[in-house]
Order: C-alpha cells, then sequence, then structure tokens
C-alpha cells in the first residue's frame, strides 16, 4: 500500500447533504500518480496491488445505469446508495427512488487494472480526481452510509415533519444550511424553517422535497 496524505475532517458527514459536503467533511487519504506509479512498479516485483474505495461521477441521473454496467466488471465493488422519499405530482404522492449523492457513486477497484475500463463504462463521467490526487474513500465511511441505507442500499425519508423537527436543506440557494421547522404548511408541500443565513437568523418558507430529518447526534 502506498504512503498517502491525509486530509482530516472536522466531523462526521450527515449523510442528508451533498457530495461536495461529503468531499469536505470525510477524512480521506489523497494518493498521487507518483505513489500510484510506484505500487504499481512495486507490483511487478510480487508486492500488494493497490485496491481501494474511489469516488465516480456519473453523467446525470445515470447514477443506476454506471452501477449497472460497473457491476458486470470483475473485480469491481459498486456502491451506490439511494433516498426513498414521497413526492406530490399532479396532486397526488408518488414514491421516488433517487441517488443519496446525484451524479456520484463509489467503486472498489484495483486502479492499474481497471481505471481506464471504468472511465468509459456507460453512465460514468469519470473518477474523481484534482490534477494527480486521486482522494480514496475509507472502508470505515462505506461501513457508516451502509448502516444508514441497510441492505437494500435504500434509505427510506420520510416527509412527515413536524415544528421542531432538525433538518438539513438539499439543494438550491440554501443547500447544505441546517434549519428548523417552526410550521408545516398543509397541502402546499411547504413548511416555514428558521436557519442561519448570512451570519443572521432568517425564516424561509421552502418546500418540503427539498428538506430531509436530521440523523440525531450529527
Amino acid at each position: 500500500m502506498p504512503c498517502c496524505a491525509r486530509v482530516q475532517s472536522a466531523s462526521a458527514f450527515p449523510f442528508e447533504l451533498s457530495f461536495r459536503n461529503l468531499l469536505s467533511a470525510l477524512s480521506f487519504s489523497v494518493v498521487t500518480n507518483e505513489t500510484l506509479q510506484t505500487s504499481m512498479t512495486a507490483d511487478d516485483a510480487g508486492a500488494a496491488r493497490f485496491v481501494a474505495w474511489f469516488c465516480l461521477r456519473s453523467h446525470p441521473k445515470h447514477e443506476h445505469l454506471a452501477a449497472t454496467h460497473l457491476q458486470k466488471i470483475d473485480g469491481v465493488e459498486v456502491f451506490n446508495p439511494r433516498l426513498k422519499y414521497e413526492r406530490r405530482m399532479r396532486n397526488r404522492s408518488v414514491s421516488v427512488i433517487e441517488s443519496m449523492f446525484p451524479n456520484y457513486l463509489f467503486a472498489r477497484f484495483d486502479w492499474e487494472l481497471h481505471l481506464t475500463r471504468i472511465h468509459y463504462s456507460p453512465g460514468v463521467a469519470g473518477v474523481v480526481h484534482f490534477g494527480n490526487k486521486w482522494p480514496t474513500v475509507p472502508e470505515t465511511a462505506i461501513e457508516e452510509i451502509r448502516r444508514l441505507v441497510g441492505n437494500e442500499g435504500v434509505r427510506p425519508v420520510s416527509n412527515g415533519f413536524m415544528p421542531g423537527d432538525d433538518v438539513a436543506v438539499w439543494g438550491g440557494v440554501f443547500n447544505g444550511l441546517n434549519a428548523t421547522v417552526m410550521s408545516v404548511m398543509p397541502g402546499k408541500d411547504r413548511v416555514l424553517v428558521l436557519m442561519d443565513f448570512l451570519g443572521r437568523q432568517s425564516t424561509v418558507e421552502i418546500e418540503s422535497r427539498s428538506i430531509v430529518k436530521r440523523v440525531p447526534g450529527r
């Protein structure tokens, strides 16, 4: 296993937030092309290969397609955590399942053997990297998300909000902010929340589908 630079996190991540929030909150290893090349050279002499969890970016709304094709590649383990919730459409509620981290998923693979094939797999836009640095996700982070989504890989999200509920905003201008539900507007699918915004507490009316309850203790 090559040496890796270590990026420290401030706290555990709240599962409801976007993938950008996940990256900023996770403690992950940064691997450079040089360290990976060193690992590959060492492997020729019989050393262990470099296998790790990486972040993959999919084409818009193609997370499931990407996961389906990646699962067909021998030696590649895929994890595409999803959320299930009710959405109002034409005066009725429908059950919707979407990716927990829109346009992103995870895969564990041998960097040397599988990188090119994964990069060109249907639905995949690329493996997340920053220049010549490739962040790897620790096994503990993957296991924490697995505990949240269960064996089916899907976490139900309740839209039954009550005044006083602690929530997180998902998407839009307020993406990633924490808030407290002040009141629920029946029939309008909207709630009134109190949040800290630009250094002051503000009351904002927002669509209920744009917020999710926060995990207790996070």
